[in-house]
Formats: structure tokens, C-alpha cells, sequence
């Protein structure tokens, strides 16, 4: 997980550039992709921006983001093999050439599944 400050939206079609960001990550890392979607905000209800998610089928990678505020969060979950770590360096580099004054202020993994494997 990824919580970005200095986020600055690089154009009229920041949620569809997002989401090709994500994808390509996707596509790169082996997963396997089962569903994609952006939803832009317009301000009236939410404050500007979006919400992008690739729906995998070892879990998922998100990005949200409030742009008039220059907040975004990533967030990607995997089960299996899927180096989400990978997944999300992939992303974070997308961005920072696109946006090279971002500011990494939370970047946290946790293990899932902590149960014994059976075998």
C-alpha cells in the first residue's frame, strides 16, 4: 500500500492514463488481469479525481485519488505467486517520471493468509 502526496493530474484524461498505468503493471507481472474500470470524480459530490481498479484473479490493484487535493493511494493485494511488492515499484515508477516531485508518506506490505500451508 501506497499513500502519495504531489500528485498532479497529467491531463483531461487522468483516469484512463491511470488506468493504463495499472494495466501495463499488471501485464508486466504475470497476473492475470479478469476486469478493469476507471469512475472520474467532478467535484460535485466527491472532490476531483478518480478511482481506478484492475480486478485480478490472485486479488486486485487500485489507485484513488483526490487530485484538487494532490492525494493518491495505491493499494495491491495478491495471493499465490504475484509479487504485488513488483506489482506496486512498477506503478510508483510510472508515476514518478510522469510526476518526479510525489512524496512517498506511507508504504506498507502485509502478509495475507497467515495460516498454516497445507500439504
Amino acid at each position: 500500500m501506497l499513500d502519495l502526496t504531489g500528485y498532479v493530474s497529467p491531463g483531461p484524461e487522468e483516469g484512463a492514463w491511470v488506468l493504463n498505468v495499472l494495466r501495463d503493471a499488471v501485464a508486466r507481472s504475470g497476473a492475470r488481469e479478469v476486469h478493469a474500470h476507471v469512475e472520474s470524480f467532478d467535484g460535485v459530490i466527491s472532490p476531483p479525481g478518480f478511482a481506478a481498479v484492475v480486478l485480478l484473479d490472485e486479488s486486485h490493484l487500485s489507485a484513488h485519488c483526490y487530485s484538487d487535493r494532490g492525494w493518491l493511494a495505491i493499494d495491491c493485494f495478491t495471493c499465490g505467486g504475484t509479487n504485488a511488492e513488483g506489482i506496486v515499484e512498477d506503478v510508483l515508477n510510472a508515476f514518478t517520471s510522469e510526476m518526479p516531485d510525489l512524496v512517498v508518506h506511507q508504504r506498507a506490505v502485509m502478509n495475507r493468509f497467515l495460516h498454516p500451508e497445507e500439504g
